[in-house]
């Protein structure tokens, strides 16, 4: 089959490679769209220590059942899936709880690193496990479906903020998840959600997508014009969707007493904490991490038009002009959210 292989870090080459072996209650998908996660483009380089090449990338994707082996109920040969991006083994203590994102033996599709290798859907085919399937309906494209784990990961953060209908909540990054967190925001029924970001035209989309209110995350009166919006005592609830040292105490300081911090992004291994606020202040503060079971509820939103996903797709390109897209996206061309490969 035709792949895209991360032979060394920061180059693709497309290849031939073997079929993934079909393995008992797993199906071979023939993929359609395969979107570039940032977690992918990090990768590229070997700073993660996640994507040790030789490997085939892609997780967020969707296609077509091509093969069924023993042991498979329930999906047949023709069905239009998508897939969760992480390989849960369904029999651990996290499992069992349904915490499927905290398996002790999960996998994540795409991966290699020094524990496991798990070649992924930047490829012809992808062979999963069946119990991580899932079917797409009608008025869903592939490229749409694509999108899915992106969106998992907005609604598991909202999910687990336990939003009410009176909330004013704060997004601080307005990447993709940030803009796909907005979204969620309103559909679990916050009043009121306050996008933060430091460039404008990502301010603009998030307006386009549901925010009520933007703010310059640089703007000196930032915290004044929240606690205006909040009655004086700060949001409700803050997700924070970058993950560095200043947004993670701008997250913090935005917060009203008794608030809730979802902590999404990672980009920074660690961060100085302001302890003491948060302890006096008696903020909850919890981070998020994948998803765990939201993809039959995000598929439903984006069918019923309640997360809009296109605006986010800046472009969809054939698998043979990966390498350039992943490296037009290392190097954050302006403009670029998400790009999906066809195979």
């Amino acid at each position: 089959m035709k792949s895209l292989v991360l032979e060394k870090y920061n180059e693709f080459t497309l290849r031939e490679t073997p079929l993934p072996e079909l393995k008992p209650g797993w199906v071979l998908i023939k993929v359609e769209a395969c979107g570039i996660c940032g977690s992918d483009v990090h990768g590229m380089d070997g700073s993660t220590g996640r994507r040790q090449p030789p490997v085939i990338m892609g997780h967020e994707a969707s296609g077509i059942i091509h093969q069924v082996s023993a042991g498979v109920h329930g999906w047949k040969v023709g069905d239009r899936v998508t897939f969760d991006s992480t390989i849960s083994c369904g029999e651990c203590y996290y499992c069992k709880r349904g915490d499927i994102n905290l398996c002790d033996n999960r996998r994540v599709l795409g991966v290699s690193c020094n524990e496991y290798r798990q070649n992924g859907a930047f490829a012809e085919y992808v062979a999963v496990p069946a119990h991580i399937l899932y079917a797409i309906p009608e008025n869903i494209s592939f490229e749409q479906a694509a999108m899915i784990e992106a969106v998992s990961v907005a609604v598991h953060a909202v999910a687990i903020s336990q939003v009410k209908s009176d909330d004013t909540a704060v997004v601080i990054g307005c990447g993709m998840i940030g803009l796909l967190c907005i979204q969620a925001l309103k559909a679990a029924g916050s009043k009121k959600v306050i996008a933060l970001d430091l460039i404008a035209a990502k301010l603009e989309v998030a307006i386009e997508l549901g925010a009520d209110l933007t703010i310059k995350s640089n703007d000196s009166q930032l915290l004044e014009k929240i606690m205006i919006e909040t009655e004086g005592r700060g949001a409700d609830l803050v997700l924070e969707v970058v993950g560095i040292e200043s947004t993670v105490n701008q997250a913090v300081d935005c917060t009203r007493k008794g608030g809730t911090i979802t902590l999404v992004g990672n980009l920074s291994s660690e961060v100085k904490f302001p302890l003491q606020k948060v302890v006096t202040r008696q903020l909850k503060v919890q981070g998020s991490c994948a998803s765990a079971g939201e993809y039959p509820l995000c598929l439903e939103l984006i069918s019923a038009g309640k997360i809009k996903v296109d605006t986010l797709i800046s472009k969809v390109a054939p698998l043979e002009e990966g390498n350039e897209w992943f490296h037009r996206l290392y190097n954050k061309e302006a403009g670029l959210m998400k790009v999906i490969l066809k195979p």
